[in-house]
């Protein structure tokens, strides 16, 4: 298996440390408001790489935390006169929800939450400070970037850039740059007591831990100090995966702290990424008022996880035609008379055989999704034709192919329901057939008929890309 890694900046053959166990961290969702669809993509693109390691028999670990310790957190309680904590715990309920409706939330092992971890990050923040990464000020601590050589090893951004970056402003830090480890309490914040020791002096410390630390203290507790896969949008390469790098190495000496770093591309509206801060996001919940999971799931399989998406609602909807289609070709298959043996059964098994090979071909060149897909449309417009110009097919062959199409679909999340099993009348299924011939003739008037005759008899035609779907209205 081949797999793109963002520290190498290239492409590497996988090797888990420990053969066929991977440990495998994603950085999850802070919980002040709800999550959006730029949230979805990367989870979703995730969720299919765990699927398709566990199909190829890798027992995977799969941690995504909650950030529930944050400015934001304490931005938006205070705005809505509630206790943090109370907003963080509404906030992931209805996160948690969401994901799994999107069936995400069953792949992942455990979401630990941040403020379970104080007392983990202050054992990381005392070795940091042991080593001398990190300093005390007036009950803020600080990591000195300037003390770890590697620090740009992951972004490619050099020290003497990092101001045009984001930084945290303030009057004493050793560089502009330092990063904050721990935040002194402020009145009115959720704040824990941790004591720290700094050149022979003890110091207690009140207040919440900053945003890096939080991911290394959880996987250094899951995981000790080196893991297989780290996953994220690419917006987090800088900072975010930077300062975990450079705490985790500081402090645990394990080089490097992740084997693979595998970052997602970003969703995108008009070409300017989705956010909660550009207020041009759309949420899970909008989202799935008006589509179907699996037509959303089928959207961010149609590009690969490293490439940026362009949303709109009308890219939404195509996927829920393209998904309708992809019943339907299924549906024609699964509803074909199945006796003991088929004339031409060797047909159906080297549609089956193609789609193994193919499918499996290009998950393993850097979990390829969109090639993976293509080659389920093309194995199902292929058993559709079958269906079409055969009367009956080997039960033997026909189980093997329907067994095979829902083993790979399930890598995506899609073809999970049963309505594919409900069979349309042959004469529906003649009349469809007519109507793409009278398209390929372009002769749209008398397609039209038939659309409007089969929407009387309760099934609404939809043509898509790769051929005309169809439902019960």
């Amino acid at each position: 298996m081949i797999l793109y890694n963002t520290l190498a900046r290239k492409e590497e053959e996988f090797k888990p440390a420990n053969g066929k166990k991977v440990k495998m961290f994603v950085c999850g969702f802070t919980v002040y408001d709800d999550a959006h669809l730029g949230h979805a993509k990367t989870f979703v693109n995730f969720d299919v790489i765990v699927r398709w390691l566990r199909h190829q028999g890798y027992d995977v670990e799969y941690i995504q935390n909650i950030t529930d310790v944050d400015d934001k957190i304490i931005k938006r309680a205070a705005e809505r006169k509630i206790d943090p904590i109370e907003l963080a715990r509404m906030y992931e309920k209805r996160a948690l929800e969401d994901l799994d409706r999107l069936g995400v939330k069953k792949g992942v092992t455990d979401f630990p939450r941040s403020h379970d971890y104080i007392e983990a990050i202050a054992k990381q923040i005392q070795l940091l400070l042991d080593k001398g990464y990190a300093y005390i000020l007036d009950g803020d601590v600080y990591y000195n970037v300037a003390k770890f050589p590697d620090y740009a090893k992951l972004s490619g951004i050099r020290l003497d850039e990092l101001e045009k970056h984001r930084i945290e402003p303030r009057e004493g830090k050793i560089n502009q740059y330092d990063f904050a480890l721990w935040k002194a309490s402020k009145g009115g914040e959720p704040s824990w007591e941790i004591i720290l020791n700094e050149k022979e002096r003890t110091a207690e410390l009140d207040g919440r831990p900053g945003w890096h630390i939080e991911d290394t203290a959880i996987t250094y507790e899951k995981f000790g100090p080196q893991y297989d896969v780290h996953g994220g949008a690419n917006e987090l390469i800088f900072p975010h995966h930077t300062n975990e790098i450079a705490q985790a190495e500081a402090a645990f000496g394990k080089r490097p702290f992740v084997r693979y770093w595998l970052h997602s591309g970003v969703l995108n509206v008009r070409g300017q990424k989705m956010s909660k801060s550009l207020k041009n996001f759309v949420t899970i919940r909008e989202a799935l008022e008006g589509h179907k999971p699996e037509a959303i799931r089928l959207l961010f399989c149609s590009t690969h996880y490293r490439k940026e998406i362009d949303y709109s609602e009308e890219s939404i909807k195509e996927a829920g035609k393209r998904l309708g289609y992809l019943y339907a070709a299924l549906g024609i298959f699964y509803n074909m008379k199945a006796i003991a043996k088929g004339r031409n059964d060797d047909e159906v098994l080297g549609i089956t055989d193609a789609l193994d090979t193919e499918f499996s071909a290009a998950m393993e060149a850097d979990f390829n999704a969109p090639l993976a897909l293509a080659n389920l449309v093309i194995a199902l417009n292929r058993l559709r034709a079958f269906a079409a110009n055969n009367e009956e097919v080997g039960r033997s062959a026909k189980t093997k192919a329907i067994k095979k199409v829902l083993e790979m679909a399930q890598i995506f999340g899609i073809l999970e329901e049963d309505s594919y099993k409900e069979p349309i009348p042959k004469e529906a299924i003649r009349l469809i057939e007519e109507r793409e011939v009278l398209r390929k003739q372009r002769k749209f008037t008398e397609a039209d008929k038939i659309r409007e005759a089969l929407k009387r008899q309760g099934i609404i035609i939809e043509d898509t890309k790769d051929g005309v779907s169809w439902h019960r209205g």
